[in-house]
């Protein structure tokens, strides 16, 4: 295995930063994966706290002879772009899809790549986006969604910030003006679908984040654009995710997707968000990644098995 420093989006106004992980001694056009992190400023390992889990994914996949492309994101590397006034419009767009579009592009244009395969693997939101980079302009030979969702991202955020607050005791006098002030962003993130893009700009922030962003990205729905899908999908999912819902958003996959006979799906017992498996005392908490630990092996072989054996 070897490892080239490189540029996605060389030329533009924001280069990226990245490494191109190479299977070892490969004498001929290997299959490759783009990896797309999840929501927040992520480096090219999407490090959170103890995890690295691209760095995982990106080494095990180059044993298994197929090239891996991670970079850090644009909004990791350019974070002036993403705060102050210039907060009011950001979008996925600008922040992920071309992007990874981009990082497409150039492992298709690398002579020591097979450009027919391929794939994108894109991590919570990255997994949630990756049916729309697919369609603006991603062309990829496959998707791996690990631990995305179909559903909108505010209705996600909602879920999260109510498993919270179900949390705390029954006594508490924080639990009932937490939970109005979270339906308070959920009914701002409803009254988004009447409203336009400019009318987005200067609307009330929804969950402390832009109206703008989820307004852009819902014009964008990630069910409708994968019910068009038809080339190979694998959804991954971890039981013990807190993130994202295996009883909610991974049975919304297998809906959306039924009509996919190139889909299959796989659920893994006992793993988180990151498809590590932990068991101490802070499981279910976002305090368990603190503990150091790496992508299950089993994941990392069914990722590996599923694009080798695509034809």
């Amino acid at each position: 295995m070897t490892e080239e420093e490189v540029t996605v989006g060389a030329g533009t106004s924001h280069p990226l930063k990245g490494l191109l992980t190479l299977p070892a001694n490969s004498s001929h056009p290997v299959p490759s994966v783009v990896l797309v992190q999840g929501s927040g400023a992520s480096d090219r390992d999407e490090t959170v706290l103890g995890y690295k889990p691209f760095r995982d994914i990106a080494y095990s996949l180059a044993k298994q002879g197929i090239a891996v492309l991670r970079y850090d994101k644009r909004s990791y590397s350019y974070p002036e772009q993403f705060t102050g006034a210039a907060a009011a419009t950001i979008n996925v767009k600008d922040e992920v899809v071309d992007d990874a579009v981009a990082a497409a592009n150039l492992l298709k244009a690398d002579q020591r790549m097979d450009s027919a395969r391929v794939y994108l693997a894109g991590h919570s939101l990255g997994g949630m986006l990756a049916p729309r980079i697919d369609s603006e302009g991603g062309k990829f030979a496959g998707l791996i969604l690990l631990a995305g969702s179909p559903r909108n991202l505010w209705e996600i955020m909602y879920d999260q910030n109510m498993a919270v607050i179900h949390s705390l005791p029954d006594g508490d006098p924080v639990k009932a003006q937490a939970a109005a002030a979270v339906n308070t962003e959920l009914s701002k993130a409803k009254a988004l679908a009447a409203m336009t893009l400019e009318q987005a700009k200067t609307a009330p922030s929804v969950f402390k984040m832009p109206a703008y962003y989820f307004k852009e990205m819902d014009m964008h729905n990630t069910a409708e654009l994968a019910r068009k899908l038809t080339k190979p999908v694998l959804v991954l999912q971890g039981g013990d995710d807190f993130q994202v819902y295996p009883a909610t958003d991974f049975s919304l996959w297998k809906e959306v997707l039924k009509g996919n006979a190139a889909a299959s799906f796989k659920l893994y017992p006992g793993l988180n968000h990151f498809f590590v498996n932990y068991e101490g005392k802070d499981a279910g908490t976002a305090a368990e990644y603190n503990t150091p630990g790496m992508v299950d092996e089993q994941v990392l072989s069914d990722m590996g098995q599923w694009i080798l054996g695509q034809q």
